[in-house]
This record gives structure tokens, C-alpha cells and sequence, in this order.
């Protein structure tokens, strides 16, 4: 007899779905996209229904419980989540509890739909006296119905009058669903409507016609700076719902989520357009009824960061990311994929037009666009005609500074004080100083968990690791000598500030790092500060260079350039080009032209004299020869398989075997494997490190190549973990 089998992957590391038989008290309750409890071993495990199909089911295991009332996401879904654990090569239920925002990937059923009283008028009821009672059934007769929450706002104390119009059976009380909302009573800001420039409307025009293709394609949107990128996404969305489908945007940085969203709210909430925000910067209670609406096809523009390229849109249009070349679209742990090149493959399996916009665009983005693969369209010049800011090299190696700023930035920045014009300041490390120093001995102390040395915080007295956040006092004497003298090397932002504060006593300071911006809405505060000019000069880490529209801001200065030009990957010169070009574009947004300083010690680097010139092709033709003679990405692609254990000796002698094990297959298949070689942050966490990088110029050949990865993974000792990262960005 033919019984019904639930194909569930089960959110564990297991390498395909498993197949369990749904009883009778089940039947007809199911559905794909809906969460299973279901035995797993001798324990029970949370899975995700991906098909119900008719056989044999005498040998399999019974499903124990739904979990869901509803569908989590739709079958074509799965489809998406299929690909991308293949791409990938991380396990299908891992993926989707990925996906997933927190509080639905479990299932431990801790999150629950909202509910709330509401209450109408009673028919044929008598007739009251009291005032307040008159009110509210004045109020019901109006309204027809109303929420306990709303009858509050509007007749603050009136829960006696209430009670009591229910007691005498004047009013009916039900309930409903109540939406966590996290846009509820936020001020949706007037809209500005400009008419497009010529470039912007050369853009769109290819936009809409690739829209009215109606089929896939992919956009690079290359605008620089201040052009105006965002208002060609409003009037792309547009056309997308006049069509009637959706529009999924990502944004790299939570923080700028707000930011985005109250331009959206300006421009589609009055004619009611839904919007919904995907990010985890709200409650996990906003964010499970965010998912559902979506799941119900209640919304249509989705704003999110990285995870939300999963929303479950059903009748996607377009997908817009935003910054494309931001590294943040990558996740570093666990399900190691790209949201950009999640969107792209979305797009391509669902019909829908990608949008990738950036003044820096990725070098692999760029080159894709030069050979044809995806339409190019360009925003050569900021809106209003507004110029480009004027890059200032300033040559540490002539320029000798006493503190962290030079002379010409100081002069610079006392000049734009006088003027009441506000100024931006990057200093990409955060802390007092990256590690104190025995004067006597040159000890420094290092994390107990990690390969690195523990920054140092003045303020709380403190040194950190910022990669596992082990945290202690400084010690009083060396730990080694005894001696006394410990003292600060380096500068992190902390000391920039104290630095500012020293110099400049009457400007208002601001940091901006996440030390500042731990705290729910603090960073929003800090922008808030900005447009409304209540600080002279703001300073921070990367963050400050990242979508920022601050009309005042006329200069900007960068310090430790060169920090970011010797990182030992290949990929440093187009960070650092990338970052320059992100935070000099903050200048002269508004009707004040622009400087930018850039103190290095490095002046001949072609990265820093492409970012003078704002010649990102000149960079790029530079760089990509570079990268064509060495085989890297985007001539070539890289899988870096990264083995960890406790056990330093065990680990390096398995990375030895995997390398062994992979070497006569990759020779046949013209596969390169580097390694293996101790990780450059050979110990995180308590766990030694070691990593073999495959490199090949044909795609096809590294992935049969990963086939045989797979395998030897199935042998690897107890104790040691394998992470396979395809097209890995953070190579440290």
C-alpha cells in the first residue's frame, strides 16, 4: 500500500535529504516549506519539508510533529536552496536554518504570532450615559471595529469605561493578529522628486527595457559618488510594480538600512506600497512576522542585508544590490556563500532582473560588464553637476607627523572648523592602541585563544581580541621581565579621538566604530548628529565610508594607509582603492565643494595615484593585469579548504593529507594546490589552523575536483573540522 513520504533535510551536517513517512494524523496538515520534528538516531532533530511524494514508507520512520500553521517558504525555494548548497558545498538543511531569520531556523517554537483584543459595537445594544462610553462606542460606530492598542492611543485610561461596556454586553471582544512592525510611529520623511539627469534617464532606459524583456539579465550600474544611484533604483522599482511583481533590495551594512528605508517610505508609502526589512538588527519577533508576511505574499519591496536574498518573494522582478563590491555580502562562517552572486543565481532561475550598483564595482563585476556577460550602464558625474573632490596626497615620508595627523591635515582641519564646515576622518582599527609594548624586554601580550596580539582601550583600561573577545585588565608588570614600562603602540580610534580632543577643544567629536554603535539605534544617532550639523567632525572605521549622504561634510582625511596596502592578500590594492575611493566620495555631497587627505607612506602606489586622478578604469587595467599573470580571480578561481582542531600537530598532519590525497587528481584536471601552510591567523579561537587553496582557471575542473574533497572529508580523524570556502574574499 502506497503511504505518503515527507523528503525533509534535517538542520544538520548530513549530505543529502532524508525520507520519513507521514501518518495518518498528519495528512493533509503539511505542506512544503513548513518545519518537522523527526527522529534522527536516538534523538530528534528539526527538518524542512522540501517534497510530499506516494510509495513504499513500511521501513521509514514517522515525522513526530509539524511545527508550522503555515508554509515558511515556497517550493520554488528549494530549488534556490538546492543550488546553492551545491555551489557551496554545505549541507541542504544547514543551508536553509541559514536562511531562515533566527527564531524560525530552530524549533524550539518560541516564537508565536502576536495577539491582541479587538472590539466592535454589540448590535442592538442599549443606550449608555457616561461620557467616555459615548466616546468609544462613537468611536466603534465610526470605525467599525478597533484594536485594544488603538482604543489606548486614542483614549489614553480608558480601560475602566471599556471593562465595563463589555460587562453589560455593549461591546464584542475578539482577537486577532498583531504585526511587530518596526516602522510603527517612525515619521516617514517628504519626498524630493527631481527630474532625472541625462545619464540617470540613459540608464534607465536600459533598465526598462531589459525589465520589458521580461526574462533575466544582469545590470552593472557604475555611478560615482553622489550621482544618484538611489533615485534610479526608486524609478526601476517602480516600473517593477506597475508590472505587478516584486522588488528585492540588499543593502551591505545594517546600518544603512535605515537610511534606505526611510527614502523608500518617502517615495511608496503614500500610495501604500508594502515594505518590509529583513535584517538582524531588528527583534527576532519583528523579523519572524516580517518573513511571514512576505511568505504570504503580503509585501512588496523587501530592504535587507545579506540573508534577506532569501525572502521568500514569490513574483520577483528585480534584485538590486546595492555597494555590489562590499565584502560584507560574504559570509565568513558556517554556509560561506556571496549575496550578490546568491542574487545573481536567483535571478537567473526566477527571470528577474539583477541590479549591482557601486562606484568601486568588484573587479570580477567589472570584468564580466568588459566582456559582455551583463549589460554596463554609467553615472559618470554627481547629480547637480556637483564636482568630484580634490584628493590630496600627503607623503608621510616628507610630511613627518608628531601625532597621527600630519601638518597639512591639521591645517586643513583647523581651516574647515573656522568655517563651520563638518569633517569626516577614517582610521580603519579600532582601540586605544593594537597592543601594548614591553619597553625592557619587547613583550607584547597576546589573546590565550588566538594568534594575535590584544588591543588596547584607555578609556575602560582594558585590552580585547577582537576575533574571539577574550578580555582582561592590563597587567601592572611584564609578564616575562617584570619590568614596569608597558606602553601603547600604534593608534586605533580611540587614541584619534583623544588626539582631535586635544588639539581641537571647542569641536564637537564623535566616533562611529562598533564600540560606539553597539547599542540599538546609536549609529542612527550618529548620522541623525551629522545631517542636523550637531558635530564638527566625525571619525571611525570603515563604517564612516559606507553610504553615507552628509551634505555638510567638505573634508575628509585618512590615516594608516598603508595598513591596508600590505595585507597579505592578493586582493589588498583593490581594498584599499576601493575604500579611498568610498570615503573620499563622502566630500562635497552637498553645495560646498570637496578635499580629501590621504596620509601615506607609499605616495608611488598606482592604488593611491588612481584614487588622486578618480581613474578607477586606470586602476583596473592596472590591477587586472596583475591578476591575469598570477591566475587570480577574475581569470581564475579559487576553493580555500580550511582544517581545524585543537591539536596543531594533528590538524597540520591531516591538511598534509587532504593536500596528498588531492594532488594527483588536480594534476589531471590542471588544478593547483598551494599548501598546505598554517593559516595567516594560524590560531582563533582555541583551534589551530591550517589551509589548502585549490586554484584553477576553468570553473568545471575545480568543482569535479571538490567530488574528491568530499570524499576524503568522510576520512578525516575525530577532532578536526574541514570548512570548504568556494570563491573565498577573506584569505587571513
Amino acid at each position: 500500500m502506497k503511504q505518503q513520504i515527507a523528503v525533509v533535510a534535517v538542520a544538520a551536517p548530513l549530505d543529502k535529504a532524508l525520507s520519513y513517512r507521514v501518518p495518518e494524523a498528519l495528512r493533509g496538515t503539511l505542506a512544503v516549506g513548513m518545519r518537522l520534528r523527526v527522529p534522527l538516531g536516538r534523538r530528534t532533530a528539526v527538518g524542512y519539508l522540501l517534497q510530499i511524494v506516494e510509495g513504499e514508507a513500511d521501513d521509514l520512520k514517522d515525522v513526530f510533529e509539524g511545527l508550522d500553521a503555515e508554509p515558511l517558504f515556497s517550493a520554488a525555494m528549494v530549488a534556490l536552496f538546492r543550488r546553492a548548497a551545491d555551489y557551496y558545498r554545505h549541507p541542504l538543511g544547514e543551508v536553509i536554518r541559514t536562511a531562515l531569520p533566527a527564531g524560525l531556523s530552530g524549533g524550539q517554537g518560541r516564537l508565536a504570532p502576536l495577539r491582541e483584543s479587538v472590539y466592535r459595537r454589540a448590535p442592538d445594544s442599549p443606550a449608555v450615559r457616561g461620557a467616555r462610553q459615548l466616546e468609544l462606542l462613537a468611536f466603534l460606530d465610526a470605525c467599525g471595529q478597533a484594536s485594544r492598542s488603538e482604543l489606548l492611543a486614542r483614549f489614553p485610561g480608558c480601560q475602566g469605561s471599556l471593562r465595563s461596556l463589555l460587562k453589560h454586553g455593549l461591546v464584542l471582544e475578539d482577537s486577532q493578529e498583531r504585526l511587530r512592525d518596526p516602522f510603527v510611529g517612525q515619521v516617514i520623511p517628504a519626498d524630493t522628486v527631481v527630474a532625472p539627469t541625462e545619464h540617470q534617464q540613459q540608464a534607465l532606459t536600459i533598465i526598462d527595457s531589459a525589465l520589458e524583456g521580461g526574462g533575466f539579465q544582469s545590470i552593472l550600474l557604475h555611478g560615482v559618488t553622489g550621482s544618484g544611484k538611489t533615485e534610479v533604483y526608486l524609478r526601476a522599482i517602480e516600473k517593477v510594480l506597475a508590472a505587478g511583481r516584486q522588488a528585492l533590495v540588499l543593502v551591505p551594512e545594517i546600518a544603512l538600512t535605515p537610511q534606505l528605508v526611510g527614502r523608500f517610505q518617502a517615495r511608496f508609502a503614500p500610495r501604500r506600497t508594502r515594505l518590509a526589512a529583513l535584517h538582524s538588527g531588528l527583534s527576532a519577533g519583528e523579523r519572524y512576522d516580517a518573513w511571514r508576511r512576505i511568505a504570504r505574499g503580503e509585501v512588496d519591496i523587501v530592504i535587507g542585508a545579506r540573508s534577506a536574498v532569501f525572502a521568500p518573494l514569490e513574483r520577483l522582478g528585480m534584485l538590486i544590490v546595492d555597494e555590489e563590491h562590499e565584502s560584507s555580502y560574504k559570509q565568513s562562517e558556517g554556509f560561506r556563500y556571496h549575496a550578490r552572486d546568491l542574487a545573481l543565481l536567483r535571478g537567473q532561475m526566477e527571470g528577474a532582473v539583477v541590479l549591482l550598483g557601486s562606484a568601486t564595482p568588484a573587479l570580477t563585476t567589472w570584468q564580466r560588464a568588459r566582456s559582455g556577460l551583463s549589460l554596463y550602464v554609467s553615472l559618470p558625474q554627481r547629480v547637480l553637476e556637483r564636482p568630484l573632490p580634490e584628493v590630496i596626497l600627503v607623503d608621510l615620508t616628507v610630511e613627518r607627523p608628531d601625532g597621527l595627523l600630519a601638518r597639512p591635515l591639521q591645517e586643513a582641519l583647523a581651516a574647515n572648523l573656522e568655517r563651520g564646515e563638518q569633517s569626516l576622518l577614517l582610521l580603519n582599527r579600532r582601540g586605544f592602541a593594537p597592543y601594548l609594548l614591553c619597553a625592557d624586554c619587547g613583550t607584547t601580550p597576546r589573546c590565550p585563544h588566538c594568534d594575535i596580539t590584544l588591543t588596547y582601550y584607555l578609556a575602560r583600561r582594558e585590552l580585547r581580541c577582537h576575533y574571539c573577545d577574550y578580555r582582561c585588565v592590563p597587567p601592572e608588570q611584564c609578564p616575562t621581565c617584570f619590568g614596569t614600562e608597558l606602553l601603547p603602540e600604534g593608534a586605533g580610534t580611540e587614541r584619534l579621538e583623544q588626539e582631535l580632543q586635544n588639539l581641537f577643544p571647542a569641536a564637537r567629536i564623535a566616533r562611529m566604530d562598533r564600540d560606539t554603535t553597539g547599542r540599538k539605534g546609536a549609529h542612527q544617532d550618529l548620522v541623525e548628529g551629522m545631517l542636523a550639523r550637531r558635530l564638527d567632525i566625525l571619525l571611525g572605521t570603515q563604517m564612516v565610508a559606507k553610504g553615507h549622504d552628509f551634505p555638510g561634510v567638505t573634508l575628509v582625511g585618512v590615516l594608516q594607509t598603508d595598513n591596508l596596502l600590505n595585507l597579505p592578500d592578493f586582493r589588498a590594492a583593490e581594498r584599499a582603492f576601493t575604500l579611498l575611493t568610498q570615503v573620499a566620495g563622502r566630500a562635497g555631497r552637498g553645495s560646498q565643494p570637496g578635499r580629501v587627505y590621504i596620509q601615506s607612506y607609499a605616495a608611488g602606489h598606482y592604488a593611491l595615484e588612481c584614487c588622486v586622478r578618480h581613474d578607477f578604469e586606470g586602476f583596473c587595467r592596472q590591477e587586472l593585469a596583475l591578476r591575469e599573470e598570477l591566475g587570480y580571480p577574475p581569470f581564475g578561481y579559487l576553493v580555500n579548504c580550511v582544517l581545524t582542531a585543537a591539536d596543531a600537530a594533528l590538524v597540520g598532519r591531516t591538511a598534509e593529507q587532504i593536500a596528498a590525497g588531492l594532488r594527483e587528481p588536480a594534476g589531471r584536471l590542471g588544478v593547483e594546490v598551494l599548501g598546505p601552510a598554517p593559516c595567516p591567523l594560524a590560531r582563533l579561537r582555541g583551534k589551530s589552523r591550517f589551509q589548502v587553496l585549490l586554484k584553477s582557471p576553468q570553473r568545471p575542473a575545480l568543482r569535479h575536483l571538490l567530488g574528491r574533497l568530499e570524499s576524503l572529508r568522510r576520512r578525516l580523524p575525530s577532532g578536526v573540522a574541514l570548512a570548504v570556502d568556494v570563491d573565498p574574499l577573506d584569505m587571513i
